[in-house]
């Protein structure tokens, strides 16, 4: 589990007042001493990501946020980046101290606008009433229940520093996970057990020597997970592949730079696609992307796009992202074409300069922040497309690589 890719891992963002808690909570989650714990207030200052194991959760990504009541200049600037959290959050736990809530019977305006914004995202959240052990009387489950309804939320109650009601919380973070976290496939809900698939892997400059790279990892487990056969081959050998079968496969998988030869390769009857479009399904919004593959028709000479990619790497010399791809725009649109490049966790808070935004696969974030890039986007009145889902309308062959999801084609078919 420790080797799980963090885009992977359940997020789960840890909100609170200053001192409510919320470090001795990371520790007592997760049985270490991870998080500093003070009695000095604003101890957490930016947000902390840890990714670790919680059973029976899984794998997870911890984010450790800053006191949500901080003051003064610096503390506006710190509760605004634990803000930030909530877009690659995919669930909050909203630590509230348990006498301040008996006592007011209340929470804070500040623990309000937590929950509210969780609301407004479909965000699961979590209260966790901490500190029990400060209480003179037990508390019991009714007036957990009572509290529960009051914020609208589930409710846990806990005692961080003696790790009580700890295997409760657990608990509530599996009933309460999202949805998604639980039933999402890659390519499991579109083959059989049985069924062959074949992906195309160009071994290139790009290619990490000794290993494959994250998404056909993933892809095959996906297949072997759902009983399925996978072999992989190199482009120059998927003819013969497909030849050398007794019967033919259920799909082909291919890098999208392989595209085309993939394409005068792979039989008519065969369903095709790329690993960057089965990641557009699996940690976003295939239809969303398959819509933005037009905005690259609408391109003019002197427009600007934005080519975005979650991960930074070492770039090669034909790079698909700064090299490959504008070079292909410019073909299509004939003429110059201005590009803005950003990587890693930057996404520009200003979209609206841009005619469209060209996303990478985004196999190294979760969907949860992969689905805020797309929502801000949208919010901007700007198309966003993917690489996968690009290349193979620059190709002329997006049609084709949408065949396993045929809805899809036919919403492209009527739009014209």
């Amino acid at each position: 589990m420790e080797t799980t890719p963090r885009g992977n891992r359940l997020h789960i963002a840890i909100f609170g007042k200053r001192n409510a808690g919320k470090s001795s909570l990371i520790n007592a989650l997760t049985n270490q001493d991870i998080a500093l714990v003070s009695d000095v207030a604003g101890t957490t200052t930016d947000p902390v990501y840890k990714s670790m194991e919680i059973l029976p959760v899984g794998p997870v990504v911890i984010i450790d946020t800053a006191g949500i009541d901080d003051v003064g200049e610096l503390g506006e600037l710190r509760v605004k980046k634990s803000l930030e959290v909530l877009k690659k959050s995919d669930m909050v736990l909203l630590v509230i101290d348990i006498q301040e809530f008996i006592k007011t019977q209340s929470i804070s305006e500040f623990e309000k606008e937590i929950l509210e914004k969780c609301k407004q995202m479909k965000l699961p959240a979590i209260a966790v009433f901490n500190k029990l052990d400060l209480l003179k009387t037990e508390l019991s489950e009714s007036e957990i229940e009572e509290y529960s309804k009051k914020l609208g939320v589930p409710a846990v109650a806990v005692s961080a520093l003696f790790k009580k009601g700890i295997d409760d919380l657990k608990m509530s973070i599996v009933r309460n996970a999202p949805s998604f976290w639980y039933d999402q496939t890659i390519i499991g809900d579109l083959i059989a057990p049985g069924d062959i698939v074949i992906l195309v892997v160009p071994i290139d400059l790009a290619a990490p020597k000794g290993r494959l790279i994250l998404p056909q990892v993933q892809v095959i487990r996906d297949i072997l997970d759902h009983d399925a056969v996978a072999i992989t081959v190199k482009e120059r050998e998927l003819k013969r592949a497909i030849e050398m079968l007794n019967s033919k496969p259920k799909m082909v998988v291919t890098d999208s730079q392989a595209f085309l030869k993939a394409d005068a390769d792979t039989p008519p009857d065969v369903l095709l696609t790329s690993f960057s479009i089965l990641f557009a399904r699996y940690k976003g919004d295939l239809e969303t992307m398959a819509e933005g593959a037009r905005a690259l028709d609408r391109l003019k000479p002197g427009d600007k796009v934005l080519m975005a990619e979650a991960c930074t790497h070492h770039r090669v010399e034909d790079d698909i992202g700064t090299v490959k791809i504008p070079r292909w725009i410019r073909q299509h649109v004939g003429g110059q074409i201005e590009f803005d490049w950003v990587s890693g966790t930057k996404f520009p808070d200003d979209l609206g300069k841009y005619k469209l935004i060209v996303h990478c696969g985004a196999c190294m974030i979760n969907r949860r922040e992969m689905l805020a890039r797309i929502m801000q986007a949208r919010a901007a009145g700007v198309p966003i497309v993917n690489y996968g889902v690009a290349i193979a309308h620059l190709h002329g062959i997006l049609h084709r690589a949408l065949s396993p999801f045929p809805h899809l084609a036919s919403l492209l078919e009527l739009a014209g």
